[in-house]
C-alpha cells in the first residue's frame, strides 16, 4: 500500500462506534503531539467534486477556499486516509492545514477525533451521530463561524480558517 498520509506509531485503525473504522490511541499522547499528517495531491473544488469524490467517496481535507488535499486513484485511497472520525467533542485539532495534533492529553484506548468545523468551509448540512454530550445534532460546512466553537477550539483551526476569522 502506498502511504500518502502519516499516522503516529501510537495509533491504530479499528472498528469505531462513531462510524465504520476509526483511529485510536495505542499509547498515551500528550497535548500538542502530532498524531497524523494528511497527504495526497492538491486539487481544486471542481476536480474533487466531479472526478475524485464520485470514484473514491469523501477523502479530502480542505486547505483553502478552492484547494483540497486528496488521493486521486483507488490505489492511493487507503494510504491517504486518517480515519479520524468527526466528534462535536473532539480531542484533535489542526496546526497549519494538514497536521493533526492532540488538543489535550489523550489516554491509550481513546478514539482520536476532530470536529469538522476546524477544517471545513463548505456548503453542506449533515446529521451528526457522534454521541457526545456536546453533539450539535446537525453539522454544516459553516460551523467554524459559530463563536462558541471558535472559543472551544481556539488555536486549533486550520490556518486558512484562522485567517478568515482574523479578517
Amino acid at each position: 500500500m502506498l502511504r500518502l498520509s502519516h499516522l503516529s506509531p501510537k495509533t491504530e485503525v479499528r472498528e469505531s462506534k462513531i462510524h465504520g473504522r476509526g483511529l485510536f490511541a495505542t499509547a498515551n499522547i500528550v497535548k500538542d503531539e502530532i498524531v497524523a499528517v494528511k497527504g495526497g495531491y492538491i486539487v481544486d473544488r471542481q476536480t474533487l467534486r466531479l472526478e475524485i469524490t464520485p470514484r473514491l467517496g469523501p477523502v479530502e481535507i480542505q486547505i483553502d477556499d478552492n484547494r483540497f488535499i486528496a488521493p486521486v486513484t483507488k490505489e492511493e485511497r487507503e494510504g491517504s486516509m486518517l480515519y479520524s472520525n468527526h466528534s462535536c467533542d473532539a480531542n484533535l485539532g489542526i496546526h497549519g492545514n494538514i497536521i493533526f495534533v492532540a488538543m489535550r492529553d489523550i489516554a491509550a484506548g481513546e478514539e482520536l477525533t476532530h470536529d469538522w468545523c476546524v477544517t471545513d468551509d463548505d456548503s453542506y448540512t449533515v446529521e451528526c451521530r457522534c454521541g457526545s454530550a456536546l453533539c450539535r445534532g446537525t453539522l454544516t460546512g459553516k460551523d467554524w463561524q459559530r463563536s462558541e466553537l471558535q472559543d472551544r477550539y481556539g488555536g486549533y483551526f486550520s490556518w486558512y480558517l484562522a485567517e478568515k476569522m482574523r479578517r
